[in-house]
This record gives structure tokens, sequence and C-alpha cells, in this order.
């Protein structure tokens, strides 16, 4: 009787340390892509800021484009790092160079949308 007790003790101590562990995870998870998200959204506020500058009204998209390359740096290496920790967190089994990657290309689509953007709402060059 006794070992039954110490094995039904024993089950709930595991399945109470997975329970833990899950949620554990789980909030790990959760914080992980609230960070991702907040580097996300600084990184398109300062993106969107170089925007609005005065002294970038009147550059051609060439020009504008190597402005917002170097724009943002410590911004847009926030965002690449939470969004690697993301990826690493939600995918563990998924190659790290393949989520550094996907972590590059995040930052290039920004750039490229707000190139874009500037090329689209650009007044005509008389």
């Amino acid at each position: 009787m006794r070992m039954l007790l110490l094995g039904a003790a024993l089950v709930m101590m595991t399945s109470a340390a997975m329970t833990c562990s899950a949620l554990a995870d789980d909030d790990d998870a959760k914080s992980a892509q609230k960070l991702a998200q907040r580097g996300r959204d600084d990184y398109w506020h300062c993106l969107a800021r170089e925007y609005s500058r005065d002294s970038n009204q009147g550059l051609s998209e060439q020009d504008f484009g190597r402005s917002v390359a170097g724009a943002c740096p410590s911004e847009r290496q926030y965002y690449r790092v939470v969004l690697l920790d993301y990826l690493t967190t939600q995918y563990p089994n998924i190659d790290a160079g393949a989520h550094l990657a996907t972590a590059n290309r995040a930052v290039e689509s920004a750039q490229k949308d707000i190139v874009m953007a500037y090329v689209k709402h650009r007044p005509p060059q008389k």
C-alpha cells in the first residue's frame, strides 16, 4: 500500500512539474512575442520619423533607400534580436541560421515598405 501511495505521489509531482514547465514555456513564448512586437513597432516608428524628416524630402528613391538603410541602427538591431529570440522560442527545432535569415528579411521588408511609401507619396519632380 505504501508503494502505491508513493507511486501516486510521484505521478502527481511529475504531472505538476510538467504543467508548470508548460506554463513557463507558454509565458516565455508570450513574453518573446510581446518583445518582438514592441521591437517591430519601435523600428517602424523610427522609420516613420526618418520618412517625415524635411531633409529627406526631394531625395531620389535610391538616395532615400540608402538613408533608410542606415537609419535607426539600435532599433533595427533590437528588432532583429527580439525577433530571433521569438522565433527560437517558438520553433526550437529549426536551425538558428534560418531564424536569422527570417529576422533579416523582416528588417529588409520594413525598409522596402517605407521606401515604397516614400516613392508613392512624394510630389512629382519638376
